[in-house]
């Protein structure tokens, strides 16, 4: 058995330094993720720190990952693994179980599982700390090399998660990535096969509560009953097979669906993508300098916010379309971002430090 602990601790570890690399990719993913458990559990409280968590762990990933490989403070590195992989089962076990979380973010969305998938490979791992931990010897790896090894990673770990907060993610796993038509990322694959639902609705009725759906509505029904909440029954399971983009839409202050309209522009144009105006007086000044030098060019720029009424205070009289606090937050993990345009595929995808693609990108048509 003690033959398997070197072959094993190579595989666990080089699991967790990739889980903890992918997901550093983009650390933003990781902590809308968090945010989804914390509201699920009641825990809304913690979304503000949801990004900290999630900094901290891709980097505690990599950490012992990096640690178990080298032999450092093996006996020490092994329980932290296993704490890990019984939280991380933990969570898996409840998207698993509980059907209230789609994935768990074990992979990011470079690599999406399904929560079986998820939870199968965590009951895997551990195992397999469990016989590292049967089979460790207590001597570790006191080599400088090792040392030099594990604090440059993690160290290059934390730079490399600043990096995708400033400039994007280095590997955009998203739909709306460079390249990509939003329009064909909405299309329903050929084949799919959406959920059956049924709608069950839930009253109460002299102080007891009473359950139905369209089918079997009380004849009786009056004033009497009294809604408390109504849920959607899966009846029966589609493929799973959806489209890629499902929500995305530009509305004007109005509430007016423009879509279409601005798809169907005929010349290039630039949208600007800010989920919040939170900390806006940081990228103002910026936004309004690449702002004029677009404007220069004769290309149409259009902000799109949740906060349009905000959004019109700050910046006055500019073309401004409000869109879903979600949907900004998928497109675009920095605030602000900048979308060139083409109808309705993205040319060019940057965060104001990289503009200067943006223009090179515009001046070589």
């Amino acid at each position: 058995m003690k033959k398997l602990n070197t072959p094993i601790r190579i595989f666990v570890g080089l699991l967790f330094i990739f889980s903890g690399l992918i997901k550093a990719n983009d650390p933003h993913g990781l902590s809308y993720k968090m945010q989804e458990f914390f509201e699920v559990w009641g825990f809304d409280f913690l979304n503000p720190l949801s990004l900290f968590f999630s900094l901290g762990m891709n980097v505690l990933e990599v950490f012992a990952g990096i640690a178990i490989i080298v032999n450092w403070q093996t006996k020490k590195v092994t329980w932290l693994l296993f704490i890990l992989i019984i939280f991380f089962t933990y969570l898996t076990g409840f998207a698993l179980f509980s059907g209230k979380i789609k994935t768990c973010g074990c992979f990011g969305d470079c690599l999406p599982l399904t929560p079986a998938m998820s939870f199968t490979k965590d009951i895997i791992l551990g195992i397999l700390i469990i016989i590292l931990l049967a089979t460790n010897t207590g001597k570790g790896n006191k080599s400088v090399f090792g040392k030099i090894v594990l604090y440059s990673v993690t160290l290059g770990t934390a730079v490399f998660q600043w990096y995708a907060l400033t400039y994007l993610p280095v590997v955009d796993c998203l739909p709306y990535k460079k390249g990509n038509d939003i329009v064909e990322q909405m299309k329903v694959p050929a084949g799919a096969v959406p959920d059956s639902t049924s709608i069950e609705f839930i009253y109460t009725k002299n102080g007891k509560e009473v359950r139905f759906d369209q089918a079997n509505f009380p004849t009786n029904f009056d004033s009497t009953y009294v809604y408390v909440d109504r849920k959607d029954i899966v009846v029966k399971k589609g493929n799973g097979l959806v489209a890629k983009i499902v929500d995305f839409s530009l509305m004007t202050a109005a509430g007016a669906d423009t879509t279409a309209a601005i798809f169907a522009n005929q010349k290039p144009y630039v949208l600007v993508f800010a989920k919040e105006m939170k900390g806006v007086e940081g990228w103002k000044n910026e936004f309004e300098t690449i702002y004029k030098k677009l404007q220069a060019q004769n290309i149409d720029v259009i902000l799109v916010t949740p906060e349009g009424d905000r959004a019109a205070t700050v910046f006055g009289n500019i073309n401004i379309l409000i869109s879903d606090a979600t949907v900004i937050k998928t497109a675009a993990r920095v605030t602000p971002t900048y979308f060139l345009m083409n109808r309705s595929r993205i040319v060019e995808k940057v965060a104001a430090p990289c503009i200067d693609k943006l223009f090179l990108n515009l001046n070589s048509k």
